[in-house]
């Protein structure tokens, strides 16, 4: 045998008798240890480190039980098991079911919204995220708004399914001033994606001045072939050849049916439940103002169940990586528009 393979294995054989001399010690002076921690005549209290210092020594040294005086062997071995057995169910453990966690951020934008916009419901939200580039289910935006006891509103069903972009309806919302007075606020609205043409505000509507705004509403040649009315007595002669003129076919629902004319009477809900249930109109120049800011609103803001939560005019879809959110307000404060926008 070589020289230096002898030096090697006795080299060897010195450490292993070092090492097991210092782990008799280390057990040796570790039940010292416990013993000093005992008050009186207490039962044994060994602690969690303890025990795991037992179960090292069990698997690196080979006398562990000769220097184990203060539980028997079996003991140690039963730690052991147990250890092994919790170390494979904390690494076998389940994941939480469930859909992902929503963002705090996104749930907190959610209650904003609905703080800012008190009459928006979670489609009019959901629609807002999208805008956003925020992918949240509907259900999602329902779960974080707070309950109501009021039952949800119903949309009007599409009476007619062909030729909507050929057709447009016009009506009359009647406004009290503060001083008693009755304003009349015309409207024209296209059905093929519920855009308002033209509104304008009086104190006395005539078929002349009504006519009039049917010209201002088309300044072109019109698209539309149809036009959808009421019964009322202002669509009067002059009215009527003024839109024959126009190459318009009148359309006039039944008496006492206005779901006839169920989307320009879904705009005029709108416009009450949004925006004219909370001013006070003061006089025509003032609510044609307000009136003319909502249906810009309306027009490139809002959201719309039926265009697939799209405005009239197209919004295109804000990605994250344009900037941070901000809310910019509409209709005086009364609702908002949010878009991103970078830090400047």
């Amino acid at each position: 045998m070589s020289p230096v393979l002898v030096a090697l294995l006795s080299l060897h054989d010195i450490l292993r008798r070092r090492c097991d001399l210092e782990a008799e010690l280390l057990a040796l002076r570790h039940q010292i240890l416990v013993l000093q921690r005992q008050r009186g005549g207490r039962r044994l209290q060994l602690r969690s480190v303890d025990r795991l210092l037992w179960v090292v020594l069990s698997r690196i040294w080979s006398r562990w039980r000769n220097a184990l005086l203060l539980v028997k062997p079996e003991t140690v071995i039963t730690w052991h098991r147990r250890r092994f057995r919790w170390y494979w169910r904390w690494k076998s453990r389940g994941r939480a079911p469930g859909r992902p966690a929503v963002p705090r951020e996104v749930v907190k934008l959610i209650a904003t919204m609905h703080k800012a916009n008190p009459t928006w419901g979670a489609p009019r939200i959901h629609g807002e995220l999208l805008k956003l580039g925020i992918e949240v289910a509907q259900s999602t935006v329902s779960k974080y708004l707070p309950r109501s006891s009021h039952p949800p509103s119903q949309g009007w069903r599409p009476f007619l399914h062909n030729h909507l972009s050929e057709m447009i309806a016009v009506d009359f919302a009647v406004v009290p001033t503060v001083k008693g007075q009755l304003l009349f606020v015309f409207l024209v609205l296209s059905l093929v994606r519920r855009r308002v043409l033209h509104v304008n505000v009086t104190a006395h509507p005539t078929a002349a001045w009504t006519a009039q705004q049917m010209v201002e509403a088309l300044p072109w040649t019109p698209s539309a072939r149809y036009v959808f009315r009421d019964r009322d007595g202002i669509y009067g002669d002059m009215f009527q050849r003024r839109v024959e003129h126009l190459g318009l076919e009148q359309v006039v629902i039944a008496a006492r049916s206005p779901w006839q004319n169920g989307y320009v009477e879904r705009f005029i809900g709108s416009l009450r439940r949004e925006c004219l249930d909370h001013i006070v109109a003061l006089g025509e120049r003032q609510l044609l103002r307000v009136v003319r800011s909502y249906v810009d609103y309306h027009n490139r803001t809002r959201t719309h169940l039926s265009l697939g939560k799209d405005p009239p005019e197209p919004r295109p879809v804000q990605g994250p990586d344009i900037g941070a959110i901000v809310a910019i307000p509409e209709v005086g404060g009364l609702h908002h528009r949010y878009e991103r926008r970078m830090a400047a």
